[in-house]
Formats: C-alpha cells, structure tokens, sequence
C-alpha cells in the first residue's frame, strides 16, 4: 500500500487535470506526486524512453504557458518560482507512462488518471452543449459576457460543479472539498452553521494566513470562548464568533464573491448523504444582512 493511497481521491485526480493547447493533459509534476515519486526521478525514466513519448503523448510548456497557468489557477501559485517548465502528458502520454514504470502503483494510477480524462471529456462536452444554448439569449438580458467567462474559468481550471452530492461514508472527500474551498479565499470567510464546533476551527486552520473569518452559530453551538481564543493566538486574531438564531441551513461565503449551500453541518459532513451547492452571488448581501437580524 503505498503510504499516501488516502490522500489519492478521484477528485484529486481531476483537479490537477489542465486544458493547454486544446487538449486535456496532466503536469509531470503532478503525476509525480500521485505516484509517490520526484519529478526528476520520472523525467528521468521518459527521458531514457524519449523516442516512445511524440509530441502528441508529452510536450513541454513554453515559459508564457506556464505563466497563464500559474495566473488562472489557484493551484499552480505555489510554483511561481518554479525552475525551467513543466511536461504535460496527455491521456496517450499517461497510457505510455505505465508501460515503461511498470510497477503496480504506476499501472493502477495511470488507469485512474485516464479515467478522470474520460470523465473530464464528458464534463466538457455537456456544458459546451450548455454554452451552446446560451449562445441563443439575448446578451443584454442575461450578461453573457459575465456568464460565459465564469463558465470557461470553470472549464479550465476545474471548478467544483453547480451541486455535488456526498454519499454517506465519503467523510475524506467531503472534508478535502471543504478544505478546497477555505483555501481559496483570499481576504475573508463567512461561515453560517448553527452547530458549529471546533472541528469548524480545524477546517479553518488550513485556510491562508491573514484570511479574516466570521463564524455564525446558533446559541445552542458546541463552540466555545475558550477554542476561539485558542484558534486567535495562533493565527494572529483573525476569527470572529457570532450568534444568530436567523438561520437553519448552512452557508459558506468566500471573499464576498463565492455563495455555497452546504446541506449538512461541517462537523458531520461525509456521515450521511448531502449536498453542497454553488448559489447566485447576487444572493450574498441578503444573506449578510440576516445575520444581525431577529428571525
């Protein structure tokens, strides 16, 4: 078992799959890390199999490529200082890949690497059909500017999807979507969750440092003066705990731009089935205002 095998979801997977130059292709640095490798350590082994890797299986990003990539996804910032370029191998690349590692790790990774592009395929083609028919409207009525561009940075930078839904027992993937989500916010967090507890702070705790959170709970949360102060001293006091009976369902807001429907309490999500929605963002200042508000 290969020591980092919980940390290798299907959505993992699907996350670090880019488009570049109109095709789906995954880095070599992130296949390295799926298999539990260095980088160099499998650029070393294509390198010594070149002649089985065409431009069509792996090519290597331009500077200006690795550039885009770094300033569209949030992903990629952590290699800004990155030296030389990154490889891409497509699903053909991937397929080549397992051929010449050999080992079971390789071979299992590399057949669920290529699952995700098949799924990734899909994901693609059902909302071009969407954007197709957006293409019908009216530009003015509905802003299709706004829209489309929100639609493509999806696209490319494989945003979470409209509504997902978590089946009971999937407690890591729920808690690493979560995450995900904390750790993009880039100046504050709004979290609406009437039974919030600590396990609420040891999701915030991975969240950037400098990011101002306000909690919103009701009077009967777990979460105590003492877990506040605690979560304050070590990251430099920016927590805000609130209370409000105002709300029954839960609501995640990122720098008052980005509105989520969460459909259980964070301190059991994964447990039992639920559901976590992207809503409008229009919605976000009527939910603010509710928050000082008596029910």
């Amino acid at each position: 078992m290969r020591k980092n095998e919980l940390e290798v979801t299907n959505a993992s997977i699907a996350s670090r799959i880019i488009t570049v130059r109109g095709v789906q292709a995954i880095l070599d640095w992130d296949i390295a890390e799926l298999y539990g490798v260095e980088t160099r350590v499998l650029n070393q082994a294509v390198k010594r199999n070149i002649d089985r890797f065409p431009d069509r299986f792996r090519f290597v990003l331009t500077k200006s490529e690795l550039n885009e990539l770094i300033t569209n996804c949030d992903k990629s910032q952590t290699k800004r200082h990155y030296p030389g370029t990154p490889a891409a191998f497509t699903e053909q690349g991937v397929a080549m890949l397992s051929a010449i590692l050999r080992s079971p790790t390789a071979i299992e990774l590399s057949i669920r690497i290529m699952d995700a592009f098949v799924a990734m395929r899909h994901f693609i083609v059902t909302n071009a059909a969407v954007l197709q028919r957006l293409g019908a409207v009216e530009v003015k009525q509905i802003a299709m500017d706004e829209k489309l561009n929100k639609v493509l940075g999806q696209i490319d930078c494989k945003e979470f999807p409209a509504e997902k839904i978590f089946y009971d027992g999937h407690e890591y993937d729920a808690y690493d979507k979560i995450v995900e989500f904390i750790r993009k916010a880039k100046t504050d967090i709004v979290i609406i969750d009437a039974y919030a507890d600590n396990v609420v702070l040891q999701i915030l705790a991975k969240k950037r440092a400098g990011v101002l959170v306000d909690i919103v709970k009701g009077p009967n949360a777990k979460l105590t003066s003492l877990d506040v102060s605690k979560f304050n001293a070590q990251f430099a006091n920016t927590l805000n705990v609130m209370t409000s009976a105002a709300f029954h369902d839960r609501f995640i807001i990122i720098d008052k731009s980005l509105l989520l429907h969460v459909g259980a309490s964070l301190n059991h999500i994964g447990k039992k089935c639920f559901a976590i929605s992207v809503l409008d963002a229009a919605n976000i200042p009527a939910v603010m205002a509710r928050i000082t508000q008596t029910p």
